[in-house]
């Protein structure tokens, strides 16, 4: 195995992983934001759920779209297209005085940011090796964890004090700097450009989706992207209005949890590379499904019993996170990879904002500002977890067999 990462190799991972942290961060923001978005702008949970929804499906129909051409560019001016489009995105969500303006900038965003982690982890799956390519994955997953220790406590800390505008504002702000970064030193990656292939865009993308072993990797990423979908765009209310915690206590919780989560998730994809990335998926998996139902039934709980258990539900969304998509990312051929990348990740984002959007249906807010039906939002998740169980297991064997042939 190699031991070690090139200079060029550790400033790739670095800004890809920062990269991340902004898309991310930009995702993920609107969750802590409900308490303080919900009241400002007078909307229903089912209205937020449809903002939340609305990012995510907009982000896998444009995924859907960009399949075609995703192998036709080198991954660099891609990348750099997409993200300047995200950025351009996330100023509207920051200039948008109302629920109808918000909704259509989130649209805008989703358009281009959905489809930049395909493209960073085609970006991965070309430079390096399936035999390390746990520890990148780990890396980048340090992108969800940082954005919760530096990104949501300050992005919390603006919206109390400038309003639900100013974190968006912050983010166009570090995003702009991770651009100029990209465009000046990251190299050309065009190496899939050299494989003599048909490139007419129709046609690569329908030989892409009537792969049958592609279409059933799709189906693992649909229901792998269910429950975080479901749980997240109402963890911040549930955390006031039903384990009664302050808006106060949740930029601590945020940034306890991410501390945990950026210490663990290289130990994670270092472990994934050494122990198998499926033994780490179905651990972490199981970790999850005791968690998830314990948390969604929780009443008023202390703050340090929440950050417990928020750092062991997150170590196991990291473990299912790192180590599936280290072995997604081997199935593809070199020439599908960015088509491949491109429709995986537009159907986790539909199926995300599917997801999204029946939580606002379930969860309903009583008069005393309790959400009311969370526990089951937790059933449902656990369910889909069971089943992704077996499903990976399927891309786990694949996987095995194709990398068998290719050392006979």
């Amino acid at each position: 195995m190699k031991k070690k990462f090139t200079g060029y190799e550790v400033f790739v991972i670095a800004i890809l992983t920062i990269l991340q942290f902004s898309i991310i961060l930009d995702f993920m923001v609107l969750s802590p934001l409900g308490p303080i978005l919900r009241p400002a702008l007078n909307i229903s949970p089912a209205q937020f759920g449809v903002v939340v929804a609305a990012y995510a499906i907009s982000a896998g129909l444009s995924g859907l779209l960009a399949a075609g051409f995703a192998d036709k560019y080198d991954r660099k001016k891609l990348l750099l297209f997409f993200y300047i489009g995200f950025i351009l995105g996330t100023l509207f969500c920051g200039l948008a005085p109302n629920y109808p303006l918000l909704l259509a900038a989130r649209i805008v965003t989703g358009i281009f940011g959905g489809v930049i982690g395909s493209i960073t982890f085609a970006i991965v799956t070309d430079l390096f090796p399936i035999e390390v390519r746990g520890r990148v994955m780990g890396f980048l997953q340090m992108a969800f964890a940082s954005s919760q220790v530096l990104g949501l406590p300050i992005g919390l800390y603006f919206a109390n004090k400038w309003g639900w505008h100013s974190p968006f504002i912050m983010i166009v702000g570090v995003s702009t700097l991770v651009a100029i970064v990209i465009i000046r030193y990251l190299k050309p990656i065009d190496g899939h450009l050299k494989i003599k292939t048909n490139r007419n865009v129709f046609v690569h993308l329908a030989k892409t989706v009537s792969n049958l072993t592609y279409l059933k990797i799709f189906a693992a990423t649909m229901l792998l992207a269910t429950g975080g979908f479901m749980l997240m765009p109402f963890g911040a209310d549930f955390g006031v209005h039903n384990l009664h915690l302050s808006l106060d206590q949740l930029p601590m919780l945020y940034m306890v949890t991410g501390i945990a989560s950026m210490i663990l998730g290289p130990l994670i994809g270092r472990a994934s590379d050494n122990l198998g990335k499926y033994n780490m998926f179905a651990a972490g998996s199981i970790v999850m499904i005791v968690l998830v139902i314990i948390y969604c039934n929780l009443g008023p709980t202390p703050l340090w019993m929440v950050m417990g258990l928020n750092i062991v539900m997150f170590a196991g969304i990291s473990a299912r996170m790192i180590s599936s998509q280290a072995l997604i990312s081997a199935v593809p051929e070199q020439a599908d990879r960015g088509a491949f990348m491109s429709l995986n990740s537009s159907m986790q984002q539909i199926s995300g904002g599917i997801a999204s959007y029946i939580a606002g249906m379930i969860v309903v807010q009583a008069p005393t500002q309790e959400l009311l039906h969370y526990d089951i939002l937790g059933y449902v998740v656990a369910g889909s977890i069971i089943i992704t169980i077996v499903l990976i297991w399927f891309v786990n064997q694949y996987v095995a067999a194709k990398l068998q042939k290719a050392h006979v």
